[in-house]
C-alpha cells in the first residue's frame, strides 16, 4: 500500500531534495510526496486531498506556521498524523508541538535515514488507527442494522460477538415461541387515506408495537406493511420464552386498542390489531448471506402463528395463543377457544385466548370455562349456558360464537378454520 506525505516547508531545494532521496520508493510506488509552502496552503491541500496519511511540517514559515498548522490540524474531524521539523536543541518549540499532538519531530538539517525510519513508524501508527475505526464503524454498522431486529441490549451483546467473529447468526433449528399481527382492513385505509397520513400513521404504529416488543426482550423477524412477526429465544436463550410471547402479546394488544383509539377520535378509521401465538421447533438465521442482513424462521410454527392470528375474525377475539405456548409457560391464564383444524393441518389444535389477570379471576370466565366444558362433554345443556352468558354479557363475541354455532347444529369444540 502507497503511504501518501505531505511535506510543509518553505525551502525552495525541499522539494527536489526529498525526491532525490525517495526515488527508489517513489518509483515503487510506496511512497507519494506532496508539497506546500506554508500552513494555508497546507491546509488547502488536505482539504482537497483528503487520502494524505501523514504530514511532515517545518515551524517557521511565513503566513501561518508549522505550531498553529498543527493546531487546526488537530482541530479537524479527521486528524492527521504529523511530524514536527525544528532546528537542534529548539526544545520549547518541541515541546509546544507534542503538547499539541504531533507523533514525533525531526531536527534540521534532515537526516534522511532517519526521516524513513520516522515516517515508517509513523505510518504503521496510521494503520493501526485506520484498523480500529475501521472496526468501529463496523462495529456501528453491525449495531445500528441489529438495532432494527433487537431489543438494545441483545443488540449490544451481538454487536459485541459479531466485532469478535462469532455473531450466533448462523441457521440453525430452534425452539422459539413466535408472535403474528396483522390489522384488520387495513387495505381498505391504503386505498382511501392520503400517502402523508398512511406514513405517519403506519410510522407510529410499527415504532410504538416495536417498543412494546424490545420492552419483552422480543426479536423482530419481519415488518411487512402492517404485519409484524416476532420471535422470542432468539437468537438468544430464553428459557421463559413461552411466558415472554404471551406477556408480550397482552401489552401488543393494549397498545394497539389504545392507538386505534386515538386515531379513532382523530376521525381515521383504523382497524384492529390481530395476534396470533405459537410455540415449537423453526428454522432460524440470517437467511440474508453476506451482503443483506435478514434474520428471520421458517417451518410450521410460524405459519401456525400466522393462521392463529388470521383466526381471530372468526371468533371476535383479538388473541389467540396454541396449546403449546399456553402449556409452556407456568401459569397460563386464558380461557379455551376449542380445537381449530387449521388450513394445511389434519389433527386439531387446542386455542385459548389469553386473558389479563383480573379478567382471569372474574365469574363471567368461571361460567364460560363451565359452558366450554359442556360443549366439549357434548351436554344439552352447553346451549342454554352460553344463552346465559351472552344474555349476561353481550360484548362477549366468543361466546356468542359458540352459542350461534350450537344455534345452527354445531356440535363439541373441533371446528375446521382457514
Amino acid at each position: 500500500m502507497s503511504t501518501t506525505v505531505l511535506f510543509v516547508d518553505d525551502e525552495p531545494d525541499l522539494e527536489a531534495l526529498v525526491r532525490q532521496k525517495f526515488r527508489r520508493q517513489i518509483r515503487e510506488g510506496t511512497v507519494t510526496f506532496m508539497f506546500a509552502r506554508d500552513g494555508i496552503e497546507a491546509l488547502q491541500t488536505v482539504e482537497l486531498h483528503p487520502q494524505i496519511d501523514l504530514i511532515v511540517s517545518d515551524i517557521n514559515m511565513p503566513r501561518m506556521d508549522g505550531l498553529s498548522l498543527l493546531q487546526k490540524l488537530q482541530e479537524a474531524e479527521d486528524k492527521k498524523s504529523t511530524i514536527i521539523v525544528s532546528a537542534y536543541g529548539d526544545m520549547s518549540n518541541i515541546r509546544t508541538a507534542m503538547n499539541r499532538g504531533a507523533f514525533d519531530f525531526l531536527t534540521k538539517p534532515i537526516d534522511f535515514a532517519d526521516l524513513e525510519t520516522t515516517i515508517a513508524k509513523t505510518f504503521r501508527h496510521v494503520e493501526t488507527l485506520r484498523d480500529a475505526r475501521r472496526r468501529q464503524a463496523e462495529a456501528e454498522r453491525a449495531h445500528a442494522s441489529l438495532s432494527r431486529y433487537f431489543s438494545p441490549e441483545i443488540a449490544k451483546r451481538l454487536a459485541a460477538a459479531h466485532e469478535a467473529g462469532a455473531d450466533g447468526m448462523g441457521v440453525q433449528w430452534r425452539d422459539v415461541a413466535t408472535i403474528f399481527t396483522d390489522i384488520t382492513g387495513f387495505t381498505s385505509l391504503v386505498e382511501t387515506a392520503s400517502p402523508e397520513m398512511l406514513g405517519e400513521l403506519l410510522n407510529a404504529y410499527v415504532g410504538g408495537m416495536t417498543e412494546v416488543i424490545f420492552a419483552h426482550d422480543g426479536t423482530v423477524a419481519k415488518v411487512i406493511g402492517d404485519a409484524i412477526q416476532v420471535l422470542f429465544n432468539a437468537p438468544g436463550e430464553q428459557p421463559d420464552y413461552a411466558a415472554r410471547a404471551i406477556a408480550c402479546a397482552l401489552d401488543l394488544d393494549t397498545w394497539a386498542e389504545q392507538f386505534r383509539e386515538r386515531w379513532s377520535a382523530k376521525g381515521i378509521a383504523f382497524g384492529t390489531t390481530r395476534i396470533g401465538v405459537h410455540a415449537g421447533p423453526a428454522l432460524v438465521g440470517n437467511f440474508g448471506g453476506q451482503r443483506f442482513f435478514d434474520y428471520t424462521a421458517y417451518g410450521d410454527t410460524i405459519n401456525t402463528a400466522a393462521r392463529l392470528e388470521s383466526v381471530n375474525k372468526h371468533f371476535g377475539t383479538r388473541i389467540c395463543v396454541s396449546a403449546a405456548a399456553a402449556d409452556a409457560t407456568s401459569a397460563f391464564q386464558g380461557r379455551p377457544v376449542g380445537d381449530l383444524v387449521l388450513r394445511g393441518r389434519r389433527e386439531p389444535l387446542r386455542a385459548y385466548e389469553p386473558l389479563r389477570p383480573e379478567v382471569f379471576s372474574a365469574p363471567l370466565t368461571d361460567r364460560y370455562r363451565e359452558a366450554f366444558a359442556k360443549l366439549e362433554a357434548g351436554d344439552t345443556t352447553a346451549m342454554a349456558a352460553f344463552a346465559a352468558l351472552v344474555g349476561t354479557n353481550a360484548d362477549d363475541p366468543l361466546a356468542g360464537f359458540h352459542l350461534k354455532r350450537l344455534l345452527n347444529g354445531g356440535k363439541g369444540v373441533r371446528m375446521e378454520l382457514g
